[in-house]
């Protein structure tokens, strides 16, 4: 024999015989493929080779092409899209609620509105009374020289508004603090004297008693029920505007004052805090002078509303938790205030000078009227502010003060 014939004689005598089953002729007879035509044989008879599908010879190979291993199912695209979005959602999620719990930890709810005495019933929609007062919490010396808050001892507020919002839309309505009202008898806070009624300016009422005695006098004389309040000092007010980056406001003409530090050039402009408390305080060029000065007011909240809701700062984390934080920080409300409700009162002053939204101030009947005891004061027109009381605690459509341009 030659050598190849040589060679497959000794094969066949050394090596075990294979099973009956896998023999090439049963597995020919059976429609199987000879061993030469597997791709795991080699000419010449040789075994089966790694990687190869074994030739018939065994069970057939679960590798991948590439001879690595078992391959599992591949993910498609969709299901990729969606774990994604799982995973967006989640995140969102534990953002928020952590959020929520940040700000609502930084609430300052010291305005007990349960001690208010006498209370009117409550009317249909929702009131706020929003104040800015002239506390100087938080501020050094060097600053209050600096924002001209003046060097008044004890606490007055700086300005007064009903911001009631209900299906009727949203009304903003100022009370001038040097209003002439009667103030109801009650008790004093530090001497705990029971004091007898009295008839003064508005802003008496919150000297002696604080925001209690304040919403206690408004409520008596309107009628109007306060479901929540809402109080910010002068640095408070500073440190949210700066926060905030400014606020854009118009001018028709250049004003100057003094007294509050305003100089503006008339025109469209930024005003940092420092600027903007300057611009809400100022009266003196005002030709009715506290009521010019409400006007401003209610423009300027307004507007510092509308940019604090901008896209620019809400999906800004870096410019909305410090706003949040600003805000929160040296803003005081009532005990049951909730996020909810400061979320809501936010929002209607924001469109109080859009779409049903009307800023107007009590009427009056006398800007200069001559008191016994207390100089010149505001006195209301209490015919047509019957009227407009009624339609907000009935929430009806405010017709007095509104001009026909709103």
């Amino acid at each position: 024999m030659n050598g190849w014939s040589d060679d497959t004689e000794r094969r066949r005598l050394t090596e075990p015989p294979l099973p009956p089953e896998l023999s090439p002729r049963r597995a020919a007879a059976a429609g199987g493929v000879p061993p030469q035509a597997g791709r795991g044989q080699q000419p010449g008879g040789a075994g089966p080779q790694p990687g190869g599908n074994g030739g018939g010879y065994g069970p057939p190979s679960t590798g991948g092409p590439d001879g690595r291993g078992p391959r599992g199912p591949r993910w498609s695209t969709r299901r990729k899209i969606g774990y994604t979005a799982l995973g967006l959602v989640v995140v969102l999620l534990v953002v928020s609620v952590s959020t929520y719990f940040w700000a609502d930890s930084k609430v300052r709810r010291e305005v007990d509105l349960s001690k208010v005495e006498d209370r009117p019933p409550t009317g249909k929609g929702t009131n706020y009374l929003i104040v800015g007062s002239d506390s100087r919490e938080g501020l050094t010396k060097a600053e209050e020289k600096q924002l001209h808050t003046g060097a008044d001892s004890g606490q007055r507020t700086d300005s007064m508004m009903i911001l009631h919002t209900g299906s009727n839309g949203t009304t903003m309505m100022s009370l001038p603090r040097d209003s002439y009202v009667t103030i109801p008898a009650f008790t004093g806070q530090q001497s705990h004297k029971r004091y007898a009624a009295s008839t003064h300016k508005l802003n008496r009422a919150y000297s002696d008693g604080g925001p209690e005695l304040l919403t206690r006098t408004i409520e008596y004389n309107t009628g109007i029920h306060i479901d929540h309040y809402a109080e910010i000092g002068f640095s408070g007010f500073v440190n949210l505007v700066d926060a905030l980056g400014g606020v854009n406001m118009c001018l028709d003409k250049p004003l100057h004052d003094k007294a509050s530090g305003a100089d503006f050039a008339a025109g469209c402009q930024k005003l940092n805090g420092k600027q903007s408390l300057a611009f809400v305080r100022q009266r003196h060029q005002e030709a009715d002078q506290d009521l010019g000065r409400m006007r401003n007011q209610q423009k300027f909240l307004s507007t510092l509303a509308h940019q604090a809701a901008s896209p620019s700062t809400v999906l800004n984390p870096f410019k909305l938790y410090p706003v949040i934080g600003s805000g929160l920080d040296t803003l005081i409300v009532d005990k049951k205030m909730s996020l909810f409700d400061l979320t809501s009162m936010f929002w209607a002053m924001k469109g109080v000078t859009g779409g049903s939204g009307h800023s107007i101030t009590v009427p009056i009947a006398n800007a200069n009227y001559q008191t016994p005891n207390d100089g010149d004061a505001l006195k209301w027109d209490m015919t047509k502010g019957k009227t407009l009381f009624d339609e907000l605690k009935n929430d009806q459509k405010v017709t007095v003060g509104v001009s026909a341009a709103q």
